[in-house]
């Protein structure tokens, strides 16, 4: 199986589909982490405020892959933002993981209400210009924030991690990122195995014989999202990986978007602003 590679910038790519540890036990962490590459995974998605860096660093060095082969990111949460403070928190993010180098970084969330979005990311360029982090991008984003940042005269992130899935496709966020040169990034992507039971999928998964979930990453692939399902279950760790065997026809991939009901099964980030 063969996993796409899609450019950040001129000189650093990162795999299409990825192994995330969101709402996994720091206990299992490493267990599921050291799985996923074992199955071939090369991408890991983490963040401080899951509270299992060191599990993921563990199984980086204990899988016996080489580092420069896997492509890790973590995020920022919010009460580092700040410029001084993101700083830190990069040092500790990276004392944690067992890294010299990230491949990379995101700002978390917004946060609007507490407008340190903007000083984050100052910081966040120092750390590319440093050459402490190999890429740089935002998570939760709406196009405001993305806008305020070129307003700004800010560099433009190389990604935007979005919850998105076939309940809630964020059309017009992907357009503006597309006409921005700005990959998206799908979190959540199964809405946390909500859409799992719809009948169109069902229908596309026994057709294909396919699970529903390796349908709904077909889904995201054929869409051109980065996508980083999560497991703890050795056997759904493979079969997340082997969707990238599926080819779904137009009117396939069609049939899965028209599901779209704006439907959330995380928080909001025009509201969200813990931290």
């Amino acid at each position: 199986m063969t996993v796409p590679d899609f450019p950040l910038t001129d000189s650093v790519t990162i795999p299409q589909l990825g192994f995330g540890v969101f709402q996994v036990d720091p206990d299992q962490t490493q267990q599921a982490v050291e799985t996923a590459l074992e199955v071939g995974y090369r991408h890991i998605d983490t963040a401080k405020v899951y509270g299992n860096e060191a599990a993921v660093g563990a199984a980086l060095k204990a899988s016996g892959v080489p580092a420069d082969e896997v492509f890790v990111t973590t995020k920022l949460w919010n009460s580092d933002q700040g410029h001084d403070t993101t700083l830190e928190a990069f040092d500790a993010s990276m004392e944690r993981l067992g890294l010299d180098v990230l491949d990379l970084y995101l700002i978390h969330w917004p946060t609007p209400e507490r407008g340190l979005f903007a000083e984050t990311w100052q910081a966040f360029e120092k750390l590319h210009a440093d050459g402490r982090v190999r890429a740089i991008g935002v998570s939760n984003f709406r196009p405001q924030d993305l806008a305020q940042l070129a307003e700004q005269g800010l560099t433009t992130p190389a990604i935007n991690q979005v919850e998105l899935h076939p309940a809630l496709t964020q059309v017009s966020l992907r357009e503006y990122h597309a006409a921005n040169g700005i990959l998206t990034e799908a979190w959540s992507p199964l809405a946390q195995g909500e859409v799992l039971d719809e009948p169109v999928i069902a229908g596309i998964a026994q057709a294909k014989d396919a699970t529903p979930a390796q349908v709904v990453l077909a889904w995201h692939l054929a869409l051109g999202n980065v996508v980083i399902p999560k497991s703890v279950t050795p056997s759904r760790i493979a079969e997340n990986f082997a969707a990238t065997e599926i080819v779904l026809t137009d009117a396939e991939i069609e049939q899965i978007s028209s599901l779209n009901r704006d439907h959330r099964v995380g928080p909001d980030p025009n509201t969200f602003n813990v931290a």
